[in-house]
Formats: structure tokens, C-alpha cells, sequence
């Protein structure tokens, strides 16, 4: 008797996902099944660890230009001080800033410093 030909057009489909597979992986329907869920879970998470990894590496770059200026001066204060003087620099902005430009990251973080000081110095904040 002569089938339909439609579990064939699915398995070929599945195939076609995991044809740069490995092994069984890319020859066993069932196989290729169980690693195609596996395939777009890890993708479907790595999208999200993509982001926070992207962010902590802005992170670190940023506090390795401004540990520079100063002893005392961090990563965390300039976040802290940008914040109190309200300029949205986002992350990615700033390291880019630290990385191609350094004067322009020490111009930015010593006004920020100079105007802080100043208004804590006068009791205006």
C-alpha cells in the first residue's frame, strides 16, 4: 500500500534544521528531534546571556579607563555621580567613549567631579 506523503515532508524538514549536525544527530529522526529542542532552548537563553554579557564587559571597560583618573574614583561613583547631575549616558555609550576616546571620558568624569564637589561643598544637594 502506498503512504501519504506527508511524515515524509516533515522528517526532511527536520533534517534540513539539523543537517550541519554531527553523527546521528543529523541522520536519526529521533535524535534529530531531541537535538533540534535542544538547539533553540540554547539559543532562546543565550540570547538573554548575550545581553548580560555584552553589559558586563561595558562595565569593566568603563572602570578600567576611570580607575586611571584617580585612586579613590570607581566605576560605581561615576554611575552614581552621572546619575545625580541627570545624564543619561547608557553603558555601551560610555565604553565606547572610554576605549576611543579617553580625554573625552576624563573631560566628562572631571566636570562631573568639579560640579559635585562643589554643590556638596555649598549644601545644594
Amino acid at each position: 500500500i502506498r503512504r501519504g506523503y506527508i511524515a515524509r515532508r516533515r522528517r526532511t524538514k527536520i533534517r534540513l534544521f539539523a543537517s550541519s549536525f554531527r553523527g546521528a544527530h543529523s541522520r536519526l529522526t529521533r535524535t534529530i528531534t531531541q537535538q533540534k529542542i535542544r538547539a533553540l532552548v540554547s539559543a532562546h537563553r543565550d540570547r538573554n546571556r548575550k545581553k548580560r554579557n555584552f553589559r558586563r564587559l561595558w562595565i569593566t571597560r568603563i572602570n578600567a579607563v576611570i580607575r586611571e583618573i584617580g585612586v579613590s574614583y570607581s566605576y560605581s561613583r561615576l554611575i552614581h555621580d552621572l546619575y545625580k547631575r541627570q545624564l543619561l549616558l547608557n553603558r555601551k555609550i560610555l565604553a565606547q567613549i572610554a576605549i576611543s576616546n579617553r580625554n573625552c571620558i576624563y573631560m566628562i568624569s572631571n566636570e562631573i567631579i568639579k560640579e559635585v564637589d562643589w554643590k556638596e561643598s555649598t549644601g545644594r544637594i
